[in-house]
């Protein structure tokens, strides 16, 4: 994994500061702001072939490739919060909706490292933005089922819960021609068990939890958002961050240098898992 001179740190931070910050997935957040719709993706081709290649050609127009389907995880419980602990893999997965110009930041940063991500995609925000999908799957990035709404999900009656899961599924289906590798509820780091029943029957055979919470949805800072992730990430870890916040995108150079000194790198939840 190529190391990043801290130039590029401060650069990045500049960039995207003027960025609309979007809601965050935390547990104890109620907020429900929209989500701002302004701009469009930057350039994303066919996706790198190697750590630290480029992508090439641009997104414009049309669906996405074909994403991965659902992720089978033998040996797993249905609940994913981690990987196993052997190895030198992390996943570092992003909840999705925010300004397209600052999650399109955010990736270009993990392509520059060679790095893999999972973003999890809210629907309402694949539908205001659906060049987002083909820019994320084109970067060589894994694509998930974050609800349609972004709604307190385990708080809301079957039906509607169901209704969250599916809508976002068909919105992925539509854009990928799958309903994505993997399912996250939003506004919780775990599942109930109701929620996870609904999942399943929606076609997810896990729901992906986490063991690491940056925390970069209160907005700490990039400084803190780096302490964070590289005090707690471990081999197998999986780490919950956000698109669409300045400092995540600041963060994110310094935090897979930090791993990669530690012999760790970022690789895909599917990756890490199977």
């Amino acid at each position: 994994m190529t190391s990043l001179p801290r130039r590029s740190v401060l650069r990045t931070a500049t960039a995207v500061a003027a960025g609309a910050l979007a809601p965050g997935c935390a547990t104890a957040r109620t907020d429900t702001a929209p989500v701002r719709a302004s701009g469009a993706p930057p350039p994303g081709g066919t996706g790198p072939s190697g750590p630290g290649a480029r992508p090439s050609g641009t997104a414009t127009s049309g669906a996405a490739r074909r994403a991965r389907p659902p992720t089978r995880a033998p040996g797993l419980p249905v609940q994913i919060q981690h990987g196993p602990r052997r190895g030198d893999a992390v996943a570092l997965t992003f909840h999705g909706q925010g300004d397209p110009k600052t999650a399109a930041a955010l990736l270009g940063e993990a392509e520059r490292a060679g790095a893999r991500v999972t973003v999890l995609a809210v629907g309402s925000w694949l539908d205001e933005q659906p060049l987002m999908a083909r820019r994320i799957l084109d970067g060589g990035h894994e694509l998930g089922n974050h609800t349609q709404r972004h709604l307190d999900l385990c708080a809301l009656p079957a039906p509607e819960a169901y209704a969250e899961i599916t809508g976002c599924a068909d919105r992925l289906r539509k854009l990928t021609g799958t309903i994505g590798s993997w399912f996250r509820p939003s506004r919780t780091q775990y599942a109930t068990a109701l929620v996870t029943r609904l999942a399943r029957k929606a076609g997810y055979p896990h729901v992906l939890s986490y063991d690491v919470d940056s925390l970069d949805a209160d907005d700490p800072g990039a400084p803190a958002v780096q302490r964070t992730v590289l005090d707690r990430a471990r081999a197998g870890s999986i780490v919950s961050l956000h698109l669409g916040h300045a400092g995540t995108v600041a963060a994110l150079p310094p935090i897979l240098d930090g791993l990669h000194r530690r012999g760790l790198r970022a690789v895909t939840t599917t990756e890490l898992v199977t």
